[in-house]
């Protein structure tokens, strides 16, 4: 197994994060097996594509929720990291817990 999960959508509310913010993030290692994808979707173009991050990020976005690693862009990188045999990813992580503090008996209910 590639992922530790694949999921279509994101269980997270919007952290409102623009490009610029996810740059000040240093990105770091990620094993692949500790992903949970939020989309189910792979476009076979995009995966085989040169110049897919062209226009964007290097480096791929997740996010941590409930201890949770959430992969939020970046599926076509994983992937082809993981074609090639690789079972690492340098990501930007993004940490929701920190931000939003210990989850509360309210808000599992």
């Amino acid at each position: 197994m590639i992922f530790k999960g694949v999921r279509d959508g994101k269980p997270y509310p919007d952290h409102g994060l623009s490009m610029r913010d996810w740059s000040k993030i240093p990105p770091r290692q990620v094993r692949l097996d500790q992903l949970v994808t939020t989309t189910t979707v792979l476009a076979l173009d995009r995966l085989l594509s040169e110049d897919s991050t062209f226009y964007g990020d290097l480096f791929p976005h997740v996010v941590q929720w409930d201890g949770v690693l959430y992969l939020e862009d970046g599926l076509h990188r994983a992937v082809r990291s993981a074609l090639r045999s690789r079972v690492v990813l340098h990501a930007r992580i993004f940490d929701y817990d920190a931000v939003r503090g210990p989850a509360t008996a309210e808000d599992v209910s």
